[in-house]
């Protein structure tokens, strides 16, 4: 059986071809990407044990995204449920509204250091574009987002405030037009330009590099967890759960994060993929349903195929979660048994959106409802001193068209 190993950070447990636990991730890419690769992995390599580039980092983390993000107890629900005791880590409330502006902003930041001034970003949900067309303009960036035509529709908000942002969004009309296609449009554009351009992708996904930029900045998230967690309670409580949702993976890696040390038994990490439609065979959980190993975007990873192995469609009612793949370190944290991954459908993720945001000050977008509809249905078997954490990834402001049209005008 693959084991993760102690006090060595999840990121760096690959071996000399990037891949962790020898069966996922690696660079699978064109001759042409090569250079880039190894360029953009020398100068991240650099950077992240340089004080003053950390200390730039933390000053924007602080003075620009707003860090921390609030901890609270979700007294309601909790009340409601009975059982385990539900509390959140509201990184919704990070500037723009989602946990992809960590990322974005140390990618921003890189794209300064290698002296480029074009930057290039995929995203789904919108929120990975929305965030990268922000701190392009903080940082005097010129900024391309690919996007998914089918996105584009559903995620109307976000796709207005990448706009206003001054980036320019490339629909992407191939495929299946949601994020796969725009990942793929945005490398083969990465593959032409990639001299004067710097890519962002949005999630722990593609190949190495981009999952350890992605990973190492959402890690601000279980940083920031750890001290409000001693600060409150002088210790990290013995039964902890932590549930995220999992789509590409990279908010779940970052709340998990500085956690990884701790046995099971004491921190569970639970993933809870995109089930989609109740009725349908579709679905965007490829680590649930035993998906087997392919390549997608220039990684190995467990992904949703059909027989011949071709990429299989998938569907959720969440955007951000609606990708056939998954990120090599969640396939990493599944074999090692380290986390333990479940899904949950649109219906239930609709209904667990209704539920929270009836009792509770807070609105998730549909990707944490994912998160919050596990949350609903295991804690009422749990003992009183459990304790579960939601991390409420996104606010729903994006999918107020989608709430609208499936919970009625209140929603």
């Amino acid at each position: 059986m693959l084991k993760l190993k102690k006090n060595i950070p999840i990121i760096d447990q690959h071996d000399k071809n990037f891949m962790y636990g020898g069966k996922f991730g690696g660079n699978f890419v064109p001759e042409t990407l090569k250079k880039p690769i190894d360029d953009l992995t020398k100068l991240f390599e650099k950077l992240r044990k340089d004080k003053k580039f950390l200390k730039e980092r933390d000053y924007y983390f602080e003075n620009y995204i707003g860090s921390p993000t609030s901890f609270i107890r979700l007294n309601n629900l909790t009340e409601h449920l009975g059982g385990a005791e539900i509390f959140a880590k509201i990184v919704s409330e990070a500037n723009g509204g989602a946990h992809k502006i960590y990322n974005a902003t140390v990618h921003a930041l890189l794209c300064k250091k290698a002296k480029k001034k074009y930057i290039i970003g995929d995203t789904g949900a919108g929120y990975a574009g929305k965030m990268l067309s922000m701190a392009a303009k903080k940082f005097g960036l010129v900024c391309k987002i690919f996007m998914g035509t089918k996105d584009i529709e559903r995620q109307r908000p976000n796709v207005e405030a990448i706009k206003a942002n001054g980036a320019e969004i490339v629909p992407v009309n191939s495929g299946s037009k949601t994020l796969v296609d725009a990942v793929s449009e945005c490398m083969r554009y990465w593959v032409s330009n990639c001299d004067t351009t710097h890519m962002c992708v949005g999630s722990t996904v593609g190949p190495n590099i981009f999952v350890k930029i992605c990973a190492w900045s959402t890690a601000q998230i279980s940083r920031e967890l750890v001290q409000q967690l001693i600060k409150q309670f002088g210790t990290i409580p013995k039964k902890l759960k932590l549930i995220n949702c999992v789509g590409g993976g990279s908010s779940a890696i970052g709340f998990w994060n500085s956690f990884m040390d701790y046995d099971k038994s004491n921190v569970e990490f639970i993933g809870v993929e995109a089930g989609g439609p109740k009725n349908s065979k579709l679905h965007a959980a490829p680590l649930t349903n035993n998906s087997k190993i392919g390549i997608l975007h220039g990684a190995a990873q467990y992904v949703v195929q059909d027989k011949d192995g071709q990429i299989s469609q998938t569907e959720s009612i969440s955007a951000g979660l609606d990708y056939p793949g998954v990120s090599p370190l969640h396939c990493f944290l599944k074999d090692t048994k380290r986390a333990r991954y479940t899904s949950a459908t649109d219906e239930e993720a609709l209904g667990a959106y209704k539920l929270v945001s009836s009792m509770e000050y807070i609105r998730p977008s549909l990707e944490p409802s994912h998160a919050f509809a596990e949350a609903i249905k295991i804690a009422p078997k749990l003992s009183k001193d459990t304790m579960i954490i939601v991390n409420s990834c996104g606010d729903a402001n994006k999918d107020r068209k989608i709430l609208e049209y499936k919970l009625g005008k209140l929603h």
